[in-house]
């Protein structure tokens, strides 16, 4: 037990001295959060009920799939994951401590903006919190999940930012976050139900979690743990 709270500590303490880390997950999202606070709520007033979900599921999108994958490719695409065999460290360990300290990361900066949309935006606070942090913890997991695998398969990082840009951008523009979903065509509303951030918005507007709002968040996260437990278990055996 101590060498995981050992391996979660040194994890943090890393991530806290990591340039790309500060920007993707703490000074970029705040700063989209600052400026786009002030456009939304000046140009329609009506955003205020929904301003801070916006800007979470932004701030989560960004911190997942462009602040956590390089992370893992990192350790699992160089020698490190050699040290980790030779030494006798379970394969998986540095994938459960990149996500539990991402998790911390991504869940300050979403209380720091919870905390001042309503002072700087005069931003609507969700009705029930505790129905809000669990609809926001259900999203910022399978989320991880899908940026997890992201790292874990693509070991070139040119390619993986690509790829990474490719499901964050339609994931902020297709999930009715910026504007309405039903200014969209029909065929980008439903490819925007194809992206996590669609569900997780509106699970954090509603705090409905019923199966209809449920299941593919729950398929998409299974799939993706499966699809990481045989690539690690892949890396263990090269």
């Amino acid at each position: 037990m101590n060498c995981y709270l050992y391996s979660l500590v040194l994890q943090w303490k890393l991530d806290i001295r990591s340039k790309s880390l500060l920007v993707t997950f703490y000074i970029v999202p705040l700063i989209f959060f600052l400026i786009m606070g002030g456009i939304f709520t000046s140009v329609m007033p009506e955003m205020g009920s929904t301003l801070i979900q916006s800007m979470i599921v932004m701030s989560v999108s960004m911190g997942a799939f462009l602040g956590l994958p390089p992370s893992l490719v990192e350790i699992y695409g160089s020698n490190i994951k050699k040290i980790y065999n030779a030494n006798g460290v379970p394969i998986y360990l540095g994938l459960v401590s990149i996500l539990l300290s991402a998790f911390v990361h991504l869940m300050m900066t979403c209380i720091v903006i919870l905390l001042l949309a309503p002072i700087l935006f005069e931003a609507s606070l969700p009705t029930q919190l505790p129905l809000f942090f669990l609809a926001l913890s259900i999203y910022m997991i399978v989320s991880l999940c899908i940026g997890s695998l992201l790292g874990l398969t693509l070991k070139n990082q040119a390619k993986l930012t690509m790829i990474a840009q490719l499901v964050f951008l339609p994931s902020i523009m297709l999930s009715g976050i910026m504007f309405p979903i039903s200014l969209l065509p029909d065929f980008l509303q439903i490819l925007g139900r194809v992206f996590p951030a669609y569900w997780g918005y509106r699970l954090m507007l509603g705090n409905d979690f019923s199966l209809e709002n449920l299941w593919y968040l729950i398929l998409v996260s299974c799939i993706a743990v499966m699809t990481c437990i045989l690539l690690l278990n892949k890396q263990k055996s090269e």
